[in-house]
């Protein structure tokens, strides 16, 4: 069925190209096709001319040009979805330039990169509209589902009353027909009443698993996969969603994801290795055409999305950004006028400061496999090579939660505190530091775990402190000496 489809749509490209060429019957073809002219129609165009120009070069320029007055033709055309046909031409256009260079035919280039950049411009502005109009749909949405979430508990209330007047009335009816009416007659309206009473608590109990699983899963993550495997130089896949999901688990607000979306140009044979964990985790794979080095399509369909959800899923409270871009700042802050938890996630060294600061929660992730030579090296005499970076970072994620608690004071606290709050939340804490050499001490594993947090080992190693009291405190000891 996939190689017939393959063949029906390059069928269906050829007598395009050649309605094209003899300047007929184009917009008939058109007209009459609209089902046919689809993302597939973009994709075809550019595998099917790629491959005419490479085992047929002697006809390379006159497709071409061919090519570029169908993309003309097409970006103008009333038939069909206009954005749809706003892909196919800029494909057409790309395409051109493989044959029309700057060198070879300067006044050709010229003009289509002309007519490529209008078409990124018309493109622009589409998706602007769409967002727009998203936005307002969302908020009318978001106001209705609150107007029935703000009836809802006036309408329980409601029930309870007309429930209790009826278990009155119940126990009026029984005292008065005592006297006249029969046995059996009282034990059936009781029995209707036992009923009517299971049925409500029945349905209560079903309310309350539905709110807890409703509850338990609570996030949504979105993988930008181009920022976490830095583009298409990089010839390696350095990250797993494992990995990157038990970090997230470490988070209190993490509970279980009802939603794992991964954007990403999936033709790249460099992802084929992430098909298995893909399908073992559940994470729902997005495609996202490749329009070129500097496209953003990946960001706005994320953007798309996640406003998406806050709508059509309430319950969802927490929005995990897998990235380090700072276009995702402006996204951050809308979720949170939505009243959502944004947890960001990104690898040491790759991180807008200005997207980190507006998150809730940020994940720093290890640096890429392709440093850890490097960071080994650097590092030879510390006390992180004989500690795995595991139990580097559960330390620094409990001293957060330290601060968090605002359990450091002005005066900071000891070190031998610090060893007993750690012990007590980590379990192999101390099978981790077995593992000290040459009398190595605890304060040097401590300086290497809060690197980058706004804590630190006072001069005299001997407690944990914050950076503005330590500052402080140094200030005063100089003028009081």
């Amino acid at each position: 069925m996939l190689n017939e489809s393959n063949n029906q749509c390059q069928t269906f490209l050829i007598e395009l190209l050649k309605a094209t060429s003899k300047k007929h019957n184009l917009y008939s073809l058109l007209s009459q096709n609209i089902d046919k002219i689809n993302e597939d129609l973009a994709l075809k165009l550019r595998q099917w001319s790629l491959e005419q120009f490479k085992h047929r070069p002697s006809t390379a320029i006159p497709l071409a040009k061919v090519i570029y007055e169908f993309s003309k033709t097409i970006q103008e055309s009333e038939y069909g979805n206009p954005f749809i046909n706003l892909e196919i031409a800029i494909a057409g256009y790309e395409i051109s330039l493989q044959v029309y260079t700057r060198e070879d035919f300067p006044n050709y280039w010229y003009d289509i990169q002309q007519a490529l950049l209008d078409a990124y411009q018309q493109r622009q502005h589409v998706l602007s509209v769409t967002i727009t109009q998203l936005k307002y749909e969302a908020h009318q949405s978001l106001v209705h589902v609150n107007t029935i979430f703000e009836r809802l508990p006036q309408q329980l209330k409601q029930a309870e009353l007309q429930l209790e007047d009826l278990r009155t009335e119940l126990i009026e009816l029984k005292e008065k027909a005592v006297k006249f009416v029969k046995t059996d007659e009282i034990k059936s309206i009781i029995l209707e009443f036992q009923e009517i009473k299971e049925k409500q608590n029945s349905l209560q109990e079903i309310n309350l698993q539905t709110y807890n699983s409703l509850n338990e899963f609570n996030t949504a993550i979105f993988y930008d996969i181009q920022n976490l495997n830095l583009g298409r130089n990089n010839s390696h896949n350095n990250f797993s969603f494992k990995e990157i999901q038990s970090h997230l688990k470490t988070t209190d607000i993490f509970k279980k994801s009802a939603v794992q979306c991964a954007y990403a140009d999936w033709s790249d044979v460099r992802l084929k290795l992430l098909k298995d964990e893909i399908q073992e985790l559940g994470v729902e794979p997005i495609q996202i055409f490749d329009f070129g080095h500097k496209k953003n399509a990946a960001d706005i369909q994320l953007s798309i999305d996640a406003m998406e959800l806050v709508v059509i899923r309430p319950f969802i409270q927490v929005f995990v950004i897998v990235s380090g871009d700072g276009g995702f700042a402006s996204l951050a802050k809308k979720l949170h006028e939505y009243g959502k938890t944004v947890i960001g996630c990104g690898y040491e060294g790759k991180i807008n400061r200005f997207f980190q600061s507006i998150c809730d929660y940020f994940i720093i992730l290890p640096s890429l496999k392709e440093n850890i030579e490097d960071l080994q090296i650097n590092h030879s005499n510390d006390f992180a090579k004989h500690t795995d970076d595991d139990i580097f970072l559960k330390t620094k994620l409990t001293l957060q939660k330290l601060h968090k608690e605002n359990k450091i004071g002005k005066d900071g606290i000891s070190i031998s505190q610090v060893h007993i709050f750690l012990k007590a939340e980590i379990p192999d804490f101390d099978e981790k530091r077995s593992k000290e050499e040459n009398g190595r001490k605890l304060s040097t594993f401590l300086k290497k775990s809060l690197e980058g947090t706004r804590m630190c080992i006072s001069n005299n190693n001997n407690k944990l402190m914050l950076k503005t009291d330590l500052a402080t405190n140094t200030i005063e000891l100089a003028k009081n000496n």
